[in-house]
């Protein structure tokens, strides 16, 4: 032991940290949803109480609410005698590298500068919780759930170091009737809301053995009382021959305020909650003030990072990923690359709305898989697929949700065999398959079918009126029939996706044929709230989108029938399905995203050069048609036909009026919808106008053959 010319040099037992789980989750939470890239220092509350076991020293602990906090402090939530607060900074980096080049001399150096400016200007008399100031400088990485932090308990050193001529334990100390006195007062501070959480208080004893506790800004009216003063601390060390940390700011404060050489203290300790004079300790330090500490500019030096369990001056390192939930942390590393999208790049991205979107995907291929997958990685969770095949043997290469085992005994089907993997991918996701097929125009029915195939265009009916967002992703031009109308019908956003050898189409359906202004402002007033800062213009004059048949000269037709093996399968090359599934979910993202949503208006590549709309996600074109063969892809744009067979508003009320009897018409016979609108007459006309064109040039004797 280290000895000054008066005895040896008082030791001091280093304070100790604990760290709750539940504070590395709130700490995750609050940097990526609120600090993101900001490293500003973050103000926080450590705990601690008196050691209340003889084995083992209390830690200063940081818990979840230890973090700041909106919530305004209840009257519970102060004078807890279970923790005594403690002010502290958490300086928590964005890289490891950051962390590792921190100046952290200079950092305990400026959080005991700010200890010592308390102590001058009086502040700690008031507030004597600043004398133990904490900081924590921490990496939090959100990928691997690795916590990496370092400690600090800035303590001023005292030049030169105290002296201790007495330590011993409280009981030994006092006459029976000052521990029988001093334990009353000290149980009742204790107990009291006002004075619980106070960490440095006075023990008066006056001449008839009377103790009381009183604040430190009374010290100099208990001097005038003549009574003795013993300078009491709440100890968390259980040693029987060191004082604990707090004592070492005690002493500095004590003689920087009063100059005092020779200081009486108490290290507080409990039993069971309640005093404990036999653990606790009464010791006598001699202290010879400091010349440098007159020179009103001078910073005592200070030490106080904290040695890890091998006595190492470095920073430990928490994992949490074996004890969370791994549902939990599925969740989390999910959201982790959108919330990091909104940091910088993104930050009107709204991925509640996301997250609630309901998407209905008709069809479970390779297009369907894909789908389903995008839609996951953008925060989609409540998908449904709709398909009545079965799994393949040539389905897994290409359909990424499905492996060898689902081809197995027949096959399962597709929608149930989705879902599995879908929640073995991401046990969050809401998903649900439902094997169903779709009735198609061009397919007649039996009268005893008929029953069946309107049940199941009753239960497509409510499917799409259930979702916010339908994916056409069927093999059939005719199987996209009845989902367009249904869809139309219902107003919903809808997006079709359509491959060729190697050539796709993506495309978003336009609003319905009654779709009104009023629906229209009430779809912008819905998203304003959650879509800050977009604008909100919108051409009255525009005709409307048109849907995947607007561009149809005749009805959908059964297109299965006589076809050869290539012509049975959707035969295209690989890459095409991703490229054409990422386009369709990242057009609907763009589309819940635009103030307008599904009324919003075609662009093309230039169309924010002239300063128009300008979306976080960039343009909402209408359709996105592209060829492998040449790497290209081109933006169209096509209004809706008065004569389309799916969308117009003839089809539109007719079905309203009629209901399924409508459809199973259009089911059964195949020129009902050319009828109906007027397709059949408008091809009559071209093919009279192309005889009287033909006529009129071989009776023309003027025509000179090229």
């Amino acid at each position: 032991m280290a000895r000054n010319e008066d005895g040896p040099v008082l030791q001091f037992a280093p304070f100790q940290s604990s760290v709750d789980e539940g504070f590395w989750h709130g700490l995750s939470s609050l940097k990526l949803n609120k600090l993101k890239t900001d490293e500003s220092p973050i103000p926080i509350t450590g705990f601690y109480t008196p050691c209340s076991n003889p084995q083992v020293s209390s830690h200063l602990t940081l818990l979840t609410n230890s973090l700041p906090s909106d919530e305004v402090l209840t009257e519970t939530s102060r004078g807890n005698r279970n923790k005594c607060s403690v002010p502290g900074i958490l300086l928590n980096t964005n890289t490891f590298e950051g962390f590792k080049s921190l100046d952290k001399q200079g950092l305990l150096k400026a959080e005991a500068k700010k200890i010592w400016e308390d102590i001058r200007s009086g502040k700690a008399e008031e507030d004597s919780s600043v004398l133990l100031r904490f900081l924590v400088i921490a990496f939090a990485d959100l990928k691997k759930f690795n916590f990496y932090y370092w400690f600090a308990f800035p303590a001023l050193v005292l030049d030169p170091p105290a002296t201790l001529v007495d330590l011993r334990p409280a009981s030994k100390w006092f006459t029976a009737e000052e521990t029988e006195s001093v334990s009353t007062c000290c149980n009742e501070w204790r107990m009291s809301s006002l004075t619980a959480d106070v960490p440095f208080f006075l023990v008066s004893i006056s001449s008839n053995s009377l103790a009381t506790i009183r604040p430190l800004k009374e010290f100099e009216a208990c001097q005038h009382e003549g009574h003795k003063i013993l300078f009491a601390f709440y100890d968390p060390c259980h040693l029987p021959t060191n004082p604990g940390w707090p004592l070492r700011n005690f002493l500095a404060f004590i003689s920087a305020r009063w100059n005092i050489k020779k200081v009486q203290f108490l290290c507080y300790r409990e039993n069971r909650g309640f005093a404990d004079l036999g653990l606790s300790l009464v010791g006598e330090a001699l202290i010879q003030p400091s010349q440098a500490w007159q020179d009103q500019e001078h910073v005592p030096n200070a030490v106080g990072w904290e040695l890890n369990n091998k006595g190492k001056m470095v920073p430990r390192c928490i994992n949490l990923s074996t004890s969370m939930d791994p549902t939990r942390m599925a969740i989390s590393a999910a959201d982790l690359n959108l919330k990091l999208m909104r940091w910088r790049a993104l930050p009107s991205l709204n991925l509640s709305m996301l997250s609630s979107t309901k998407c209905l995907l008709l069809g479970a291929g390779t297009l369907g898989c894909q789908v389903a997958r995008m839609l996951m990685a953008w925060g989609v969770r409540k998908i449904t697929l709709v398909d009545s095949g079965k799994v393949a043997m040539s389905n897994p290469l290409r359909q990424s949700l499905y492996t060898l085992e689902d081809c197995l005994d027949g096959g399962d089907f597709k929608s149930s065999a989705a879902v599995k993997s879908l929640n073995r991918i991401f046990p969050a996701v809401e998903a649900e398959g439902i094997v169903m097929a779709i009735p198609m125009p061009g397919h007649p029915v039996s009268s005893k079918e008929e029953q069946n195939v309107l049940d199941d265009c009753k239960r497509l009916h409510d499917l799409v009126e259930s979702h916010d967002a339908v994916f056409l992703l069927t093999d059939t031009r005719e199987s996209r029939w009845l989902p367009t109308l249904l869809c139309a019908n219902a107003d919903k956003l809808t997006i079709t996706a359509a491959l060729g050898f190697d050539s796709f189409l993506v495309m978003r359906h336009g609003a319905g044929p009654f779709t009104t202004d009023e629906s229209i402002a009430g779809h912008i007033d819905s998203l304003s709230t959650s879509v800050e800062g977009m604008s909100l213009t919108k051409s009255d004059t525009k005709p409307r989108l048109g849907c995947y048949f607007c561009n149809d000269v005749v009805a959908p037709v059964d297109s299965t029938a006589n076809r050869t093996l290539d012509q049975q399968c959707t035969v295209t090359r690989p890459g095409l399905a991703p490229i054409a599934s990422a386009l369709a979910v990242e057009l609907l993202v763009g589309i819940l995203h635009h103030p307008l949503g599904i009324s919003a208006e075609a662009e093309f590549g230039n169309s924010l050069d002239s300063g128009s709309n300008e979306q976080p996600l960039g343009i909402i074109p209408h359709q996105i048609r592209g060829a492998l063969s040449q790497f290209s892809q081109m933006i169209l744009v096509g209004h809706s036909s008065n004569s389309c067979t799916a969308c117009c508003q003839i089809v539109i009320s007719e079905y309203r009026d009629r209901g399924l009897d409508f459809i199973l018409q259009a089911i059964n016979h195949p020129t009902y919808l050319e009828d109906l609108t007027g397709l059949t007459e408008l091809m009559k006309s071209a093919n009279s106008f192309e005889l009287d064109w033909d006529n009129e040039t071989d009776d023309d004797d003027d025509c000179v053959e090229i």
